[in-house]
């Protein structure tokens, strides 16, 4: 991956990852509930499963790329069709809050990592934001020294701000990470990444 080609990618992450969503409720709830601290076992479940769903990401995009490319090149096309459709369905639901899961685990990990995996940008959305930036000329697993690090790194910085917000300003926390107008814009950032990147003719590169 190319310098360039990595900013774009840690760009696109940082918005993915910071848009509000389910994860990002139940680490708020957490730190208003548990503390700092102890709220941090939520923080490493996402990461567990983050990391997962990029090991699961690049198997299939590896799988693709050895069957046929014209695959590999409809499934960059369906990615940015997918992004597009998370733009326009996060824009739809601005200044909605969800509201908090109830506990149905055993312990606060496994209740993050059950929020997390059921995730509706889980899956589809790891694949879909991950086809697009490989470049299938340079094998997936080169490629994945560079993606992993910076996707958990970021991953692991935005929910330990999300928990810090919970345990520093509770309740108003929520109002804070879901005003319509923040959420709106991370809609269109959304939006945006999928028009540019699916008319893009070679993934992670500008």
């Amino acid at each position: 991956m190319s310098f360039e080609g990595w900013i774009i990618f840690a760009l696109f992450w940082v918005v993915f990852v910071t848009t509000p969503g389910p994860n990002a409720v139940n680490c708020i709830t957490n730190g208003m509930n548990l503390g700092f601290r102890r709220a941090m076992v939520g923080v490493l479940a996402i990461l567990t499963q983050a990391t997962l769903f990029l090991l699961l990401s690049a198997v299939g995009v590896t799988a693709l790329l050895v069957t046929s490319p014209t695959a590999f090149g409809v499934a960059k096309l369906v990615g940015a069709a997918f992004l597009i459709w998370m733009g326009v369905r996060a824009w739809m639901r601005a200044g909605t809050v969800p509201p908090p899961t109830q506990q149905t685990g055993r312990s606060v990990y496994l209740r993050a990592l059950a929020i997390a995996a059921i995730n509706p940008k889980s899956i589809a959305g790891y694949l879909a934001a991950f086809s697009q930036f490989i470049q299938p000329d340079v094998p997936v697993w080169d490629q994945m020294w560079v993606i992993m690090p910076t996707a958990l790194a970021l991953t692991a910085l935005s929910y330990i701000g999300f928990t810090a917000l919970g345990a520093g300003i509770g309740r108003a926390a929520l109002g804070a990470v879901f005003n319509t107008w923040l959420q709106r814009t991370l809609a269109a950032c959304f939006i945006i990444y999928g028009v540019l990147l699916g008319s893009a003719t070679t993934p992670g590169r500008p």
